[in-house]
């Protein structure tokens, strides 16, 4: 009997252990280029740029990228917001989010095909921005 290993997430982060939850978060996760073209590195810095590996520009730290809902999302609790000194819990929209619509996403600049609930920040193919992407609408029909 063969065993299936799971993709790990990035080393950075927690996973749920779920692929579809996880998926920005394999590494190299969605966040890669944007932080290593802002701040020189990745989040867990993994990946750097030259400058940064040569020692000319240091390490400095890296804020969260993965938006709060999918972090809540993915591990399946409640986010709580402080608003002008009051709390509130938002579990509601926790459990509401918690249903993923996958959709189809195309690259206009060079064609890559991808399948999840957002287009990716970058390119994996091009490197063309998210705005690049375009929703591919998915009908069927049934005869019969």
């Amino acid at each position: 009997m063969k065993s299936v290993t799971a993709i790990p997430p990035a080393p950075c982060r927690l996973a749920f252990g779920k692929f579809e939850l996880d998926r920005d978060i394999i590494c190299p996760c969605d966040y890669r280029d944007l932080n290593v073209k802002e701040f020189g590195c990745c989040y867990c810095a993994l990946y750097v740029r030259k400058d940064v590996f040569e020692g000319k520009t240091p390490i400095a730290p890296i804020p969260e990228r993965r938006p709060l809902m999918k972090q809540t999302r993915a591990y399946g609790g409640t986010v709580e917001v402080s608003i002008e000194k009051s709390t509130e819990t938002t579990a509601a929209v926790a459990k509401e989010s918690s249903k993923i619509q996958m959709k189809m996403w195309y690259c206009k600049q060079c064609g890559y095909v991808c399948f999840r609930e957002d287009p990716p920040y970058v390119c994996p193919v091009c490197k063309a921005k998210r705005e690049m992407f375009a929703e591919v609408a998915l009908t069927t029909e049934m005869q019969g």
